[in-house]
């Protein structure tokens, strides 16, 4: 039996997931095709790019949680095409195969790790370098910097730039993504005012939190460590048997 925590985390993503395919849904009906040339204002394009920057990150942590590469691909490809309802369902999927003993012990840690019984396979993984992740996600800020000038620059507060409909829907699709985002950072930070600031800044400036954060932890691992180990906090990485896992 599930624990309420894990019952309540359910019926959020199950919601936030039916709220984005309703959003589509009703997108799709009364405005038509995203895919038209009408519909790329400035925010818009800002947008996008924002929610496909954190569409990398979710979709690293993917690949690493599906030990097979076919399954990871199958996710992954469903993410870019249908991000948000795919992390909602992902989300869902990862909280519906907890134990029962799992549902009762810390959440976190059982929905981030890979299932330890696809350790055998781990262990033929070429360890990632940490080096090259730094890089990946330094670019992606500078690019989300740029991103943010050209926001500005193009006066987004105007309210004929949240038009059309396409722009809304958007914002939801974006904002289910970052509240999975929101959520590993308040995990991952010891302080309470820590996890407050990177979460306002993620939920007001989109992934020029994100990437600065995940770099900032890339910092914070020892030479020699695979950068997965940034899922966890640091009191959480010596778990009984996910030193076998990493190594």
């Amino acid at each position: 039996m599930a624990s309420s925590a894990v019952i309540g985390w359910r019926i959020l993503f199950l919601l936030l997931g039916c709220t984005l395919v309703t959003a589509l849904v009703y997108t799709v009906a009364t405005d038509g095709s995203p895919f038209r040339q009408q519909i790329l204002s400035p925010l818009m394009v800002v947008t996008v790019i924002d929610l496909y920057i954190s569409i990398v990150a979710l979709a690293t942590w993917i690949s690493y949680k599906e030990a097979n590469w076919i399954t990871s691909t199958i996710w992954i490809v469903f993410l870019v095409c249908f991000s948000g309802i795919t992390t909602s369902a992902y989300i869902l999927w990862q909280l519906w195969q907890l134990s029962s003993q799992e549902s009762f012990d810390d959440i976190m840690y059982h929905v981030l790790i890979r299932n330890p019984n696809k350790v055998g396979m781990e262990q033929h993984r070429k360890q990632s370098n940490v080096m090259i992740a730094k890089i990946v996600f330094i670019v992606l800020s500078c690019l989300m910097a740029v991103n943010l000038v050209y926001f500005f620059s193009a006066a987004p507060f105007r309210i004929e730039f949240f038009t059309p409909s396409w722009m809304v829907t958007t914002l939801i699709d974006f904002y289910i993504d970052a509240t999975v985002l929101s959520t590993w950072m308040f995990y991952k930070e010891e302080s309470w005012l820590s996890a407050f600031f990177w979460i306002v800044l993620l939920l007001s400036f989109g992934s020029i939190s994100t990437c600065p954060f995940i770099v900032k932890e890339l910092f914070k691992l020892k030479s020699g460590d695979p950068p997965r180990l940034i899922l966890l906090k640091p009191s959480h990485r010596s778990k009984e048997g996910y030193e076998q896992i990493i190594q």
